[in-house]
């Protein structure tokens, strides 16, 4: 071995094993956890504290939905069907029998998972954009059926009683700063469950349907139990997260839950930040929900519509420079970087 040999070998960076990178990405993940629990108490405005409020919720739900339509494959435009069952769930459960939130936004999960089955078993026969078609008019339907509903308040709505500030109740008056711990509780939940998942047979059976359904199945793969298992998990979790909603700002009605705008929040984050990834819907989120709360801030009536505009222009934009996602950037100026130290 000669010199150069010996040096090129002293220098080259040992890679690290595939555990060693899923340790990492942890400690990295609780690091992140850590310091977004202590951002809201650096931000005094209730107005900033509500859009972390909602960057962060909004985050969670993209995860949500990253899980079936990332990971999976299946591209959902439809739940807002979800979040719009956990809504009602925990508003009617609370404000007409007296069940707490929490019990109610379980139920409403529970009864969601239930009802993504249900409407996976014709709907995962069909592929590509009719699936995503299917959902989304199987959603339409939905919000035509409560806005027709006089139990659970039709048009009109619920509105939620006032209490005093409790976690039993999650209503707060004063002080915004447990809603955003709830959400950050619920994201942290999220993309736990995700990460556990990555690496399981569920994950690589996701993977692989996601790639070929077809080599997939004529490789082993349950095509058709991966979709519904991936179905019900997203379902659940965007329940959780209308439930929570529901809590925040204390009235629903059909369009303030189950429009279909909500089902294009979910889905436009995971895609901007790098879909079937862990960190993608906090990026796009982090990006996409500041830009549009802001614009409606300071626009108001005049800039009705523009968000979403903007939203169109950011994800076209993403979408022909960088086909991965924002995160892919970071992906490439590492990999870059790992070959300028290998000689």
């Amino acid at each position: 071995m000669t010199s150069t040999t010996l040096t090129a070998a002293s220098v080259r960076a040992p890679v690290p094993t595939h555990s060693a990178k899923r340790r990492r990405t942890l400690v990295v993940g609780l690091l992140v956890f850590a310091a977004m629990a202590a951002l809201p108490y650096g931000v005094r405005d209730v107005y900033l504290q509500n859009v972390l409020i909602l960057t962060v919720m909004y985050a969670a739900l993209s995860q949500s939905w990253n899980i079936l339509g990332g990971y999976c494959g299946q591209i959902s435009l439809g739940h807002a069907l979800y979040f719009g069952l956990g809504a009602y769930f925990t508003t009617v459960l609370f404000v007409n029998y007296g069940v707490l939130p929490w019990g109610g936004m379980l139920a409403g999960g529970l009864a969601s998972a239930l009802v993504a089955l249900l409407l996976g078993y014709p709907c995962f026969r069909l592929a590509g954009h009719y699936f995503s078609i299917a959902t989304i008019v199987i959603a339409e339907i939905g919000l035509l059926l409560v806005h027709n509903w006089d139990f659970v308040g039709g048009a009109m709505g619920i509105q939620w009683p006032f209490n005093p500030d409790s976690w039993w109740t999650l209503q707060f008056a004063r002080d915004k700063v447990p809603y955003f711990h709830f959400a950050l509780g619920l994201f942290v939940a999220v993309w736990f469950v995700t990460y556990l998942i990555e690496e399981s047979r569920w994950g690589y059976w996701w993977r692989a349907v996601k790639d070929d359904a077809q080599a997939a199945e004529s490789l082993g793969v349950e095509v058709f139990r991966s979709k519904m298992a991936a179905a019900a998990v997203s379902a659940f979790f965007t329940a959780i997260g209308g439930g929570f909603y529901a809590a925040y700002v204390s009235y629903i009605d059909p369009e303030s839950v189950m429009s279909f705008r909500f089902s294009l929040l979910f889905a436009l984050p995971a895609v901007l930040g790098g879909i079937g990834t862990l960190w993608g819907a906090l990026v796009g989120a982090a990006i996409l929900i500041p830009l549009t709360e802001i614009s409606r801030s300071y626009l108001g009536g005049s800039g009705s519509g523009l968000d979403l505009i903007l939203y169109g222009l950011l994800v076209m934009g993403v979408a022909l420079a960088r086909p991965e996602g924002v995160l892919s950037l970071f992906r490439r100026t590492r990999t870059a970087r790992n070959q300028e130290a290998t000689p």
